[in-house]
């Protein structure tokens, strides 16, 4: 599955992928894979990944187009 939205926030916020990875504390080459598809990307990573973009998972993984978080 490749999670276009995450090149999609980034890109809205004009970061590189080197600089979300910096705030995830983990590799560019782990990110820009999240974001191709090539690597699936582990819960705890999507969790900080939404808190990091302030969106919902459910967003990231496309099964909403609502970006808002749910509590």
């Amino acid at each position: 599955m490749t999670l276009e939205r995450l090149r999609i926030l980034r890109e809205e916020k004009k970061l590189t992928q080197q600089q979300v990875a910096d705030r995830l504390f983990i590799a560019q080459r782990t990110y820009s894979r999240y974001e191709t598809g090539e690597r699936a990307v582990p819960l705890e990573v999507l969790v900080e990944i939404s808190k990091f973009f302030d969106v919902s998972t459910d967003y990231l993984l496309e099964l909403t187009d609502n970006r808002r978080k749910f509590y």
